[in-house]
């Protein structure tokens, strides 16, 4: 399971950060995954909560926010939405696809005290 070293990266940037700019708590974290990532988000809330046990992030809330898949089409020339890394262009059915997005996660804001 990558997602519980995910859920532990996590964690030590929230450490990094509360370190740097002197919190004491965390509310509540918010990630955004891509679709394409390959991370399952009901295990990352799982192991994120496993992961935060004694740390300033225990017991906040993990807001995730889902990016979706992006790829650019060869053939139409155009940006579209893909829903896995090998599924045909919506709109000419190719395969001459280019993914543009939906396969990160980050950090995007935290709620602290």
């Amino acid at each position: 399971m990558h997602e519980m070293s995910l859920a532990e990266s996590v964690v030590q940037i929230i450490e990094d950060y509360a370190r740097r700019e002197g919190f004491a708590r965390v509310r509540a974290v918010w990630l955004e995954i891509g679709s394409l990532s390959g991370v399952e988000t009901e295990a990352m809330r799982f192991c994120f909560d496993a992961a935060s046990r004694a740390t300033p992030a225990e017991g906040a809330r993990l807001e995730i926010v889902e990016l979706p898949g992006t790829a650019w089409c060869m053939k139409c020339s155009e940006s579209v939405a893909v829903a896995a890394r090998h599924d045909p262009c919506p709109r000419c059915r190719g395969y001459q696809l280019q993914v543009t997005g939906g396969t990160e996660m980050r950090v995007k804001e935290l709620e602290v005290d």
